[in-house]
């Protein structure tokens, strides 16, 4: 599922009105008609109930006096006031304006303050209240009259519906700058926008609905600009494929994790046992020779290698070699190496030298964090996949973990494409980039998978993936979906406070069982956003 920007989504409209020759006002019916087809399923027994429509001045407010329109079919009762000046409204919006005037419905013009808290006494004793103020037309925060009435709106207690974005917020940004309605349901129109996907802006949608109102699949696919899309079931679903019944464990993927130091071998056994959940075909752990016995000892499913290393029982770069002898397809390095400056050396050199595909996490990215970050870049029949904490990418990016948070898509996909690389931003709604400016947007994952070692499991998935895809955009986006749906079956029996990373590791089988299952829920356009 595409999501789209302000921008992209006006020139969807364009499109689908000006060379399809799809007349704007049957879009606009549509809207409005689905929009209260999302009521009506929210919000049972309408039927003599008060809704107010609070309209704009834009198409926005048209779609509102198309939702009025229909819901006085369905014999609710519906006040209805333009916010803003009834002589500006124009266009498609004034057609449907008229239309309400022609079935006898009176329009109520709120123009200033002084008129909005006239009226808001009125509006306070409806059921429902419909937001239709604004839409993807606002460039800039609420000013005027308009803090206050998002103000009262959620002091209000009465339920509000969103029509495409909630007013205030800003299609383009999940930030949100100053007052902004706090909905209950959002129905965004043909596509998703990145407020309704990001937080803290996606915290305010409430329920979100993507509403189909004509433009064909075809049109939002092929709109210019940077893509960004949301994982879906689908999407991944298409990535797997049954095993043929004669393949060996030589075509799964040879996969190879560097990872552990004294006291984090912890780490290296979550990575290596996601690999194998994840089907791997054979998985090595190569970790400092103290460590290689506790390994050893923690499952027999996995190999071990040990490696030289310092008095503190971390990886030196004398190892580089011993590594490299390790047959593999892909190597994952970091989780529980340690921060000690011979272990960047091993880190810079392994990385230089590596013949295979890369993923760098943990203390492999941090070996690079400062005047090391022009090293980490990919090469030319090498994909390396990183996978940061907004901490991390901080780090990487020398900037502070706000700016990476204020703005989280720029940042992945600005370090993926400078870079080379495929990127992991991980956290709520995990952002996987690729290289050449491609966003996908993870939606699986719960609160209580923020706890340690959840990471080095979503390495040894990512790792596992690849080296049966040998694909890195299809192993990071069918990683995070597993990885956060593992997390999910886990939260449903355990509850978030009692999850832990080993509870991935146990769940990721039903995760792959319930996507590779034929039908399966699917993805509804509804989806608790």
């Amino acid at each position: 599922m595409r999501v789209l920007s302000a921008a992209q989504m006006r020139e969807a409209d364009r499109v689908t009105i000006v060379e399809l020759g799809i007349p704007s006002l049957v879009l606009m019916e549509n809207a409005g008609r689905q929009v209260v087809a999302a009521i009506e399923a929210s919000f049972q027994g309408l039927a003599g109930r008060r809704v107010a429509v609070l309209a704009g001045q834009g198409n926005n407010g048209g779609d509102g006096f198309v939702i009025a329109r229909t819901l006085l079919e369905r014999v609710v009762e519906v006040p209805v006031f333009v916010i803003g000046r009834l002589a500006d409204v124009r266009g498609d919006a004034r057609h449907n304006l008229e239309v309400l005037g022609r079935l006898g419905v009176s329009v109520v013009e709120i123009g200033d303050e002084q008129a909005w808290e006239l009226h808001f006494s009125e509006i306070s004793t409806c059921d429902v209240i419909v937001d239709a103020m604004f839409g993807t037309g606002l460039r800039e925060p609420l000013q005027g009259m308009y803090p206050t009435i998002v103000g009262d709106l959620n002091g209000s207690g009465i339920p509000v519906v969103s029509v495409d974005v909630p007013s205030g917020l800003l299609a383009d940004t999940h930030a949100v700058n100053g007052e902004a309605v706090r909905a209950v349901l959002t129905v965004t129109l043909a596509a998703p926008k990145i407020c309704h996907i990001l937080p803290p802006a996606q915290r305010l949608c409430g329920e979100l609905v993507v509403a189909d109102i004509g433009i064909p699949d075809v049109v939002l696919e092929r709109i210019d600009g940077a893509y960004t899309e949301v994982i879906t079931r689908n999407l991944v679903q298409s990535l797997l494929e049954p095993r043929d019944p004669d393949a060996h464990k030589g075509e799964f993927g040879r996969v190879l994790i560097v990872a552990g130091s004294l006291g984090k071998s912890g780490a290296a056994h979550l990575a290596a046992m996601a690999a194998l959940r994840s089907g791997a075909g054979l998985v090595t752990v190569a970790t400092p020779r103290s460590v290689q016995p506790i390994l050893a000892a923690m499952a027999p499913e996995y190999m071990t290698v040990g490696l030289p290393e310092d008095e503190d029982g971390q990886v030196t770069e004398e190892a580089v070699e011993r590594v490299l002898a390790v047959q593999a397809d892909i190597m994952a390095i970091g989780p529980g190496l340690g921060t000690g400056p011979r272990v960047q050396a091993f880190v810079h050199a392994l990385f230089e030298r590596a013949g295979v595909p890369v993923v760098l996490d943990a203390d492999a990215l941090n070996a690079f964090a400062g005047h090391d970050v022009h090293l980490l870049a990919g090469r030319d029949g090498l994909d390396v996949i990183i996978t940061p904490h907004p901490g991390e990418m901080a780090r990487l990016m020398g900037i502070s973990t706000e700016d990476v948070q204020q703005d989280r898509v720029t940042a992945a996909r600005t370090f993926a494409e400078q870079h080379q690389v495929h990127v992991v931003l991980k956290g709520h709604r995990t952002l996987v980039a690729a290289p050449e400016g491609r966003i996908a947007i993870n939606l699986t994952g719960n609160p209580g998978m923020a706890t340690g070692g959840t990471g080095d499991v979503l390495t040894g998935v990512i790792a596992g993936w690849f080296g049966q895809l040998l694909d890195a955009e299809g192993a990071t986006r069918l990683g995070v979906y597993l990885h956060g749906h593992a997390g999910d079956l886990a939260m449903a029996d355990l509850g978030e406070v009692a999850l832990t990373a080993s509870d991935l590791l146990t769940y990721l089988g039903d995760a792959v069982l319930e996507l590779s299952a034929e039908g399966g829920s699917g993805d509804a356009e509804r989806d608790g956003a």
